[in-house]
Parts: C-alpha cells; sequence; structure tokens
C-alpha cells in the first residue's frame, strides 16, 4: 500500500489547503497524472501522483488545511487484481461523489463507474458535473468565482484552449456589481510575502553565500536576436530573456556544483537543468517555477516555455512538479530598470543567477573605444556545494555562449 503525501510545493510551505480531489477510490492513476488541487499562500497548485496505481481510500475531505508531509490518500499498487473490486466495497464513494467537480475533465467513465444507479443519496453530485464539460477553468479562477458569486457558464472564456482564467472572472464581478475588493487577497498577499520573507530568512541563516558579478557584452546576442525576430511574426517573436535561459542552461553543466541540491548534509548534482523563472505575480508576490530540461530545448522552444509558464502562474494553473523540481532559479529584473540584482538562494538549490536590464556603455575593443550593450550578470551560490573560483568559471561560461549566440 502507498500513501500519497501532502507535498511541501516550495521551501516556504508549512501546510496546505485540500481544494478538490481530481480522482475517484477506484479509479487507476500513473506517475506525473493531476490528482489534485492544493491551495498554497501562493495560489492554487495542481498536484501530481508520484506512484502508479488503483486509489485505494481518500484520507482528507476537501477544504482541509493539511500539513506537509500527512497522509492524502492511500494507493494500491496491483491494479491489475485491485480494478475488479472498485464498484462493490466503496463505501467512502458517495462522500467523495460531491467534490468530484473536475472528474468529466480527467476522465468522463469516472463518475458513472462511482455511482451505481439505485443508491440514490450521491445522485445530487453528478447534476453539476454534467455541466462541467461546457467550459476549462483553471483552480484559481474557480475559487475566485465562487468568492464573487460568478456564474462561470456565462463567461466567455480568453486563456489559451478556452480556459478561463482569473481575468475573465474579474470582468465578469466587476460587470456584474461595482462590488467594494474583499480583504481575502489583501490577506494572501500578506500571507505570501510572510511565507516568502521565512523562507529567505531561513536561507540567510543557514547558507553560506557567496556573490559574484560580472558585466557581458551582448552586442552580438542582441543584433543576432533582432535578425532571428525580422524573420518570425509577432506572436513568435523571441525575448532576450530566451537566449540568457539557454546560456544560463548551457553553462550549468561546464560546473555542475552549482546544479542541484543541499539535501542531508551533502550537495546531491542534478543531471537535467530545471531552470526555476522568477515571475512576479498580479496583485503582489513572487513565485520561480521550472522550466524542465532547460538543456534539451533550444531558444525558440525556451521562449514557448516561458511564455506558457507565466500566463499559467497568473491564472494559477502550475502544476506541483514546477514548483518543487527546479535545480537553479533565474531572476531577471531588467524590465524593471534594474541594473544589477544580487538574489538570496531558494533552498534546497545551491545558487541563483540574476540578471539586469541591457545599458550601453563606453566599451574597449582591440584598443579603441566604442558604445557596446552590455549586461550585468550575478551569481549568488552556496560556499558548502561549490567555491568562488568555480563560480567565476560559470561567469566566464556564461559570456563565451552570450558572444556565439547562433551557436544557442
Amino acid at each position: 500500500m502507498a500513501e500519497f503525501r501532502m507535498p511541501a510545493l516550495g521551501a516556504d510551505m508549512e501546510s496546505g489547503t485540500l481544494v478538490e480531489w481530481l480522482v475517484s477510490p477506484g479509479q487507476r492513476v500513473k506517475r506525473g497524472e493531476v490528482v489534485a488541487v492544493v491551495e498554497t499562500q501562493k495560489g492554487a497548485v495542481e498536484v501530481e501522483i508520484w506512484d502508479d496505481g488503483v486509489v485505494e481510500e481518500l484520507v482528507i475531505q476537501p477544504g482541509t488545511k493539511v500539513p506537509v508531509g500527512e497522509v492524502l490518500a492511500r494507493l494500491r499498487a496491483d491494479a491489475a487484481t485491485a480494478a475488479p473490486a472498485v464498484p462493490g466495497p466503496m463505501v467512502a464513494a458517495p462522500t467523495v461523489a460531491a467534490p468530484v467537480m473536475a472528474a468529466p475533465v480527467v476522465t468522463a467513465p469516472a463518475p458513472a463507474a462511482a455511482a451505481p444507479a439505485p443508491t440514490m443519496a450521491p445522485q445530487a453530485g453528478p447534476a453539476p458535473a454534467a455541466a462541467a464539460p461546457r467550459f476549462k477553468v483553471s483552480p484559481a479562477a474557480r475559487r475566485l468565482a465562487e468568492q464573487l458569486g460568478v456564474d462561470l457558464a456565462q463567461l466567455t472564456p480568453s486563456g489559451r484552449e478556452g480556459v478561463i482564467s482569473l481575468d475573465d472572472v474579474q470582468r465578469a464581478a466587476q460587470a456584474k456589481t461595482a462590488v467594494a475588493p474583499s480583504a481575502a487577497p489583501a490577506d494572501k498577499q500578506e500571507a505570501m510575502r510572510a511565507a516568502i520573507g521565512a523562507a529567505m530568512a531561513r536561507s540567510k541563516r543557514e547558507i553560506p553565500h557567496y556573490y559574484l558579478g560580472a558585466t557581458i557584452d551582448v552586442e552580438h546576442a542582441l543584433s543576432w536576436l533582432t535578425r532571428e525576430n525580422a524573420t518570425r511574426s509577432v506572436k513568435e517573436r523571441i525575448l532576450f530573456a530566451a537566449v540568457l535561459l539557454r546560456a544560463v542552461a548551457l553553462a550549468l553543466p561546464e560546473v555542475p556544483e552549482l546544479n542541484g541540491f543541499w539535501r542531508e548534509g551533502r550537495f546531491q548534482p542534478s543531471t537535467a537543468v530545471h531552470l526555476g523563472t522568477g515571475i512576479a505575480l498580479r496583485g503582489g508576490g513572487l513565485i520561480a517555477p521550472a522550466i524542465h530540461d532547460a538543456q534539451a530545448k533550444r531558444v525558440p522552444q525556451l521562449m514557448t516555455a516561458l511564455a506558457d509558464l507565466i500566463q499559467r502562474a497568473r491564472a494559477g494553473s502550475l502544476r506541483s512538479s514546477e514548483l518543487t523540481d527546479a535545480t537553479v532559479t533565474v531572476t531577471n529584473l531588467g524590465e524593471q530598470g534594474v541594473e544589477e540584482v544580487y538574489g538570496v538562494i531558494y533552498p534546497p538549490q545551491v545558487a541563483l543567477v540574476g540578471f539586469g536590464k541591457v545599458v550601453e556603455r563606453p566599451w574597449v575593443e582591440n584598443g579603441s573605444v566604442c558604445v557596446r550593450r552590455v549586461v550585468r550578470a550575478t551569481l549568488s551560490a552556496d560556499h558548502r556545494a561549490s567555491v568562488g573560483h568555480r563560480g567565476a568559471l560559470f561567469l566566464a561560461a556564461l559570456e563565451r555562449l552570450l558572444q556565439a549566440p547562433e551557436t544557442l
């Protein structure tokens, strides 16, 4: 019997509220499948399962605040023998029938299998489920709609693939009536700031940081990007941020001590580069979900992944793996006018890379002074996992890669 526990969706998380189950007892699940939605200080997160099997029992009911590590559900590992026994003995099925509103999105047959015809009590559950396939909605947007009394069925989605977003709900609420702002969002932002502050205080207290910085000539990289974008449509345009991410992803394998986690008193390197990208949330707050396997993605693919991640982060539809897998974090404050940023490492990671805005500076080349566009790149690193010499080699690799943008 395997146990599915409340995951730690970041170093600043101590507990989360189970919003809804997306599976029911007796349902087969596969590793990586989204099975629940959990509300944290940073928003609603779609939580993935880490084992294959059959759901034996849903231990926690929706609406319950659960500490990290507490059992949420139990799974049977033997899916082949467990499947035939699903319809009969599942006494807990009626209890879960009501909250499984999103079951039709996961698999349409689930509600029918879990609710036999002679059972009268659960029939209240399938009624709202019948309307669910009419639209897709992010978990955060669904919760906000419930708070504001907005009928989701009446909304026209503006998100990708017809997904109703937070903005859609907010516009509908404003059009419906001039409602005074609720105290809940302010309280949530305060809780998020407190959680981030606690994690950063722990980082500064426990991690022996060292800091390095370098000014990198990016004239060649920006000229290449201009030529590349000239061949693309507006929707396919590549931002310089994607070029920087690609350079980081290629430089890290040259200094593997910066890519991984500090756990149980030792450094655990990662062969894959999962780039945590700092994203500012609307209304305040910060989150750093991961672009998985960034080392295997070219610049256009990273641009697509980055745009998708930003949209889903702000719509409240991130997955748990995106919040827990980052092996290093990249923060870019250039658009905010910041020229240099020295970040605080997000544990259990051991490094953070920062970029400022691109500025013009006098530059000496071949004995002559010229004007070049440059960017300040910084590194915050854990002295337990690496030393300054190795950190300097990383910044040198970053500079070398940005001098040959056509190879990225």
